[in-house]
């Protein structure tokens, strides 16, 4: 005979359609208040460029943008060409600076026609953007990096001077700023971070002594922006703290910061099951005695690392509960033995705060030995971001 069951109360005609499953909550709020907490440790003469490629590290870029430009943010920088052009077809007017490499005529077209400010690294890539620019009829305010020890993009330390020089004889290309980017700034021994700053004023030094003033100047990351204001410049590219989180611990006593995204879902199913039974793919985890088990919509296809198998927690009603078994693409278990009467619907909170207790992306990277930002950037967008103060009740 098949039982019957009691009719719960329907929490899905509340959760509203795009919180049915999962989602990102991004808090606004936060991010202003981010950025106030970051403007305060810079001088009159350094502005803030808010950096926000990667959908603004899955934050989403225009809100961001947006956000913290409302907020006292001078411009934006980005990776590629297409994420400045997302920003520009946004309404965004605001400098847009992009970061990466862009090498061909077609990018070389499509950063003038949308006011784009490219990044120059090569004397081969100056010439193209000179050449393409000069059958365009327009200019371009290019950034110069130099490569001061990351030894990813620009042209070595040694050769500033010559490199700046160049691209001053060269039609079409104006000059706006020369910058450099720091390997190790978020490490407590300040060994190379020091040697790179030495660097980049050696190779400011040359450019006066040749009688170049760059009209701008920048080095500092976040963690460079909390850990020394001599390394502030003109402008600080700050990321990650605009989001919330510290780029190294000893940085915390440094500013107050707010984390900006919270990870939700919601419980799809509740059983019990027996001590010896044996939970998702591979049984990597086997029941030692009966509990209760709740599966909830979200799995590693959204961004939570299969890795975190085991591994995890989660929040539900302000209590901790554990993941258990492997995740899966759509979908992932908690134990629940703790929450007899949870109902199907309910909200789990996976990163962000839930009464008295929060989980952040910082202890999923710890889990995963990674970084937080790798973390981030991972959620996928079939998870609906929701900025407040737009989130409907749950």
């Amino acid at each position: 005979m098949i039982p019957t069951y009691e009719l719960m109360p329907n929490i899905w005609e509340v959760s509203g359609g795009l919180t049915e499953r999962a989602w990102v909550e991004i808090d606004r709020a936060a991010l202003a208040h981010n950025l106030n907490q970051l403007k305060q440790l810079l001088s009159a003469k350094t502005q803030l460029m808010a950096v926000v490629k990667a959908d603004a590290y899955g934050h989403g870029a225009t809100m961001v943008a947006q956000t913290a430009l409302a907020t006292g943010a001078y411009g934006l920088c980005v990776a590629t060409v297409e994420e400045g052009i997302q920003l520009r077809e946004a309404g965004i007017d605001a400098p847009i600076v992009i970061l990466g490499a862009t090498n061909t005529p077609e990018q070389v077209r499509a950063i003038a026609h949308w006011h784009l400010q490219p990044t120059i690294c090569t004397p081969q890539q100056a010439l193209v953007f000179s050449d393409t620019l000069s059958r365009c009829q327009t200019s371009l305010s290019v950034h110069l990096n130099i490569d001061t020890g990351m030894s990813r993009l620009g042209m070595p330390w040694q050769q500033a001077t010559e490199f700046v020089q160049l691209v001053q004889r060269l039609p079409h290309l104006e000059l706006a700023s020369v910058y450099s980017h720091l390997a190790t700034a978020d490490s407590p021994d300040p060994t190379v971070m020091r040697l790179q700053h030495q660097r980049f004023e050696a190779a400011i030094a040359e450019l006066h002594a040749a009688n170049i003033v760059p009209s701008c100047l920048h080095l500092a990351n976040s963690a460079a922006t909390l850990t020394d204001p001599a390394l502030h410049y003109d402008w600080v590219r700050v990321g990650l703290a605009l989001y919330g989180l510290y780029p190294a611990p000893h940085l915390h006593p440094k500013v107050n910061l707010k984390p900006v995204m919270q990870v939700k879902t919601r419980v799809t199913q509740v059983k019990t099951i027996p001590a010896g039974t044996g939970v998702s793919y591979g049984y990597k985890f086997r029941t030692q005695k009966q509990l209760r088990l709740a599966v909830v919509g979200i799995g590693y296809a959204d961004g939570v690392p299969r890795n975190l198998s085991n591994k995890m927690t989660g929040l539900i009603r302000g209590q901790r509960v554990s993941q258990i078994g492997a995740i899966t693409m759509d979908q992932l278990m908690l134990d629940v033995s703790n929450i007899p009467d949870l109902q199907v619907g309910e909200i789990v909170t996976l990163i962000g705060r839930d009464g008295d207790r929060q989980i952040s992306a910082d202890d999923w990277a710890i889990s995963l030995n990674t970084i937080s930002w790798e973390i981030l950037c991972g959620f996928k967008h079939r998870l609906p971001r929701i900025n407040y103060p737009d989130l409907p009740n749950g």
